[in-house]
C-alpha cells in the first residue's frame, strides 16, 4: 500500500526539482520518485498529433523517444487506458513478473497527453490513488516543458511538417478544455499540411468564445491570412468588443495587410456557461450542427454576411439558440463534408452528423468521438485529404462531466 503522506511529499519533490530539467531529464527523474513510493518500472508515453499512436519518453537526447516504444492507440492497453481516461491494469501477469503492471491516462484536465506504465505489488484504492497522482504530476510537468522542447515536437509527429502547418499548431490553443459545464474538443486534418483552416476558444467571466475560420486557399498564404485572424479576432475580443465588432476587426486587418485579394469565411460564437444562450454569427461559413439528447441533429440557421477581407458591407445578423443540457455543438470546414472517396462520393453532411450521433449514444467523450471522426473522414477518403478539415466540438452541461478525468 501506498502512503499518501510519502506520495504527497515524493511528488511535491519531484516538483521542486523539476524547474531547472528539460524533457529528456523527466523519465529517470519520475522512475526514481516513483520507485521511492512503491511503484516501479515506471514509463511514460505522449500520443501523436493525430491520436495514432503513444511514444515512449526515453530520455535519449534531442531525439528522444525514437528508440523506445511505440504503441498503437486502438489496439493495445495503453491505448485502451486513453480513449477511456481511466485505470487499466494487465489482466495476465507473466511468471517472470510478479507485479500488477498498469496503463493510466496522462490528462491535463481533460487534454490527453498519453499514458503512464507501472508496476505495484498491490491492487487497493491508496495504489490507484497514487498512480493518478503521479501521472498527474507527469502532465503537468510535460506541459511546462513542451512549449520549448524540439525533443517533444518531434516525438509527436511521425511525418515531416509544412511551414503553413507550423504556423497553425503555433497558434493553435490546446485541443482540449473543460470548465464546470462545458467541455470543447478540436482537430485539424492533415495535421502535417493544414493551411487554411484555424480555430480558437477562449473563457473569459463565464462566457466561452468559439471561433472557426477557413481562408481561401491551401498553401503558406492561406496559413498566414489564417493566422492573421485569429490574431486580429483574439486582439478585439481582449479589448471586450462584440461578435459583429470582432469580425469588423478581422475584416479591417485583412484589408489592410492584404487588399481585397484574401479572405476567411467563419463562425464566431459566445456560449454563456450559466445559462446555455448561445450567441453567434455566420461570414459566409457552413453553419454549425446541433446534436440533441444523442438522438437527432439539426443545422442552426442564421442569415450570413460576407466572408472577412473582401469588403462586401452586408449587414451582419447576430443569432441566438438556447442550449439544453447534454447538448453539442458543432462548428466545421467543408473539408470535412466535401472529402471524398476513390469513387469520387463526397462524405457527406448526413453521414458527417449520424457519425457524430452514433458516437454520443456510445457515451464517448467529445474528445474520443472527435478523434474517431477525424480517422474515419481520413479513412473515407484514402489518408489524403484534398482540403483542410476542422471540427470543434462544445458540449454544454453533460451529465457524464465527472467522468472526465481519472
Amino acid at each position: 500500500m501506498s502512503d499518501p503522506a510519502n506520495v504527497g511529499r515524493a511528488l511535491t519533490g519531484l516538483m521542486m526539482a523539476s524547474h531547472v530539467v528539460t524533457l529528456e531529464e523527466l523519465p529517470r527523474m519520475v522512475a526514481e520518485c516513483a520507485e521511492a513510493v512503491g511503484l516501479y518500472d515506471v514509463s511514460f508515453f505522449l500520443v501523436d498529433l493525430q491520436g495514432r499512436v503513444l511514444r515512449e519518453v526515453t530520455g535519449g537526447g534531442l531525439d528522444a523517444g525514437l528508440g523506445g516504444a511505440e504503441l498503437a492507440v486502438d489496439s493495445t492497453l495503453a491505448g485502451l487506458a486513453y480513449q477511456r481516461v481511466d485505470l487499466v491494469a494487465e489482466p495476465d501477469r507473466p511468471a517472470a513478473r510478479a507485479r500488477c503492471r498498469w496503463w493510466i491516462p496522462v490528462t491535463d484536465g481533460v487534454e490527453r497527453l498519453g499514458a503512464l506504465r507501472a508496476d505495484t505489488e498491490q491492487d487497493d484504492g491508496p495504489t490507484r490513488e497514487a498512480l493518478r497522482a503521479l501521472a498527474s504530476m507527469v502532465a503537468l510537468l510535460v506541459l511546462s516543458k513542451r512549449d520549448f522542447s524540439d525533443s517533444y515536437a518531434r516525438l509527436v509527429r511521425t511525418a515531416p511538417m509544412s511551414v503553413s502547418a507550423e504556423m497553425q499548431w503555433h497558434l493553435t490553443p490546446p485541443s482540449a478544455f473543460a470548465g464546470r459545464t462545458t467541455t470543447v474538443a478540436a482537430l485539424s486534418e492533415p495535421a502535417y499540411d493544414v493551411g487554411g483552416d484555424a480555430f480558437d476558444y477562449a473563457v473569459a467571466d463565464g462566457v466561452l468564445h468559439l471561433s472557426m475560420f477557413d481562408a481561401m486557399g491551401h498553401d503558406a498564404r492561406a496559413g498566414l491570412t489564417a493566422n492573421m485572424a485569429v490574431a486580429a479576432c483574439r486582439n478585439a475580443r481582449r479589448q471586450n468588443a462584440g461578435l459583429a465588432a470582432v469580425a469588423q476587426a478581422v475584416e479591417d486587418t485583412l484589408i489592410e495587410q492584404f487588399g481585397t485579394t484574401r479572405y476567411v469565411t467563419g463562425i464566431l460564437a459566445d456560449l454563456d456557461m450559466r445559462s446555455g444562450r448561445l450567441t453567434w454569427i455566420n461570414r459566409g461559413h457552413p453553419v454549425p450542427v446541433l446534436l440533441r439528447a444523442g438522438r437527432w441533429s439539426h443545422e442552426l440557421k442564421c442569415p450570413p454576411a460576407g466572408p472577412m477581407g473582401v469588403d462586401l458591407q452586408i449587414p451582419v445578423t447576430v443569432c441566438h439558440e438556447q442550449l439544453q443540457p447534454g447538448d453539442r455543438l458543432v462548428l466545421y470546414t467543408d473539408g470535412v463534408v466535401e472529402a471524398r472517396d476513390a469513387e469520387r462520393r463526397q462524405f457527406g453532411l448526413q453521414r458527417f452528423t449520424d457519425y457524430l450521433v452514433r458516437h454520443h449514444a456510445d457515451r464517448l467523450t467529445v474528445h474520443e468521438t472527435l478523434r474517431r471522426l477525424i480517422h474515419a473522414v481520413l479513412g473515407h477518403h484514402d489518408g489524403h485529404l484534398d482540403d483542410d478539415a476542422t471540427v470543434l466540438l462544445a458540449e454544454w452541461r453533460d451529465p457524464h462531466q465527472e467522468k472526465l478525468t481519472p
